[in-house]
């Protein structure tokens, strides 16, 4: 399992409790000082059934001048915005050995993680 987290960020501690408390292994990758390529970002979108821009934070894009239409001709654009400005991602990002990944604000979100390295 690997958890992409900003240490700063209140969900990912919440989240690093719960993986804690469920006792399985992970890897954490601080996004912020390791940011994700395009083409990690591509994957992570496919996994979780979204869009570029629906793991993008609406303040921090606009912070970051990340102005793009919400449309499928502007996914790469996207992606690479997001790539040049990782604090503009939504956190933590979770993804379990089977490839189920999930953006763990929730409890919900978490369980489902949980049971896929059950």
């Amino acid at each position: 399992m690997e958890i992409w987290l900003n240490p700063a960020c209140s969900k990912c501690r919440t989240a690093v409790s719960e993986l804690d408390a469920a006792g399985v292994d992970y890897t954490v990758r601080r996004y912020l000082e390791d940011p994700p390529s395009a083409a990690e970002l591509a994957e992570v979108v496919a996994r979780l059934g979204l869009e570029p821009w629906d793991l993008a934070r609406d303040k921090e894009a606009a912070e970051a001048g990340i102005d793009l239409p919400r449309r499928p001709a502007q996914r790469e654009a996207w992606l690479a915005a997001l790539a040049a400005h990782p604090r503009a991602l939504q956190r933590p990002i979770i993804t379990a050995a089977d490839g189920t990944t999930v953006v763990g604000r929730d409890p919900a979100s978490l369980a489902a993680v949980l049971a896929a390295e059950d």
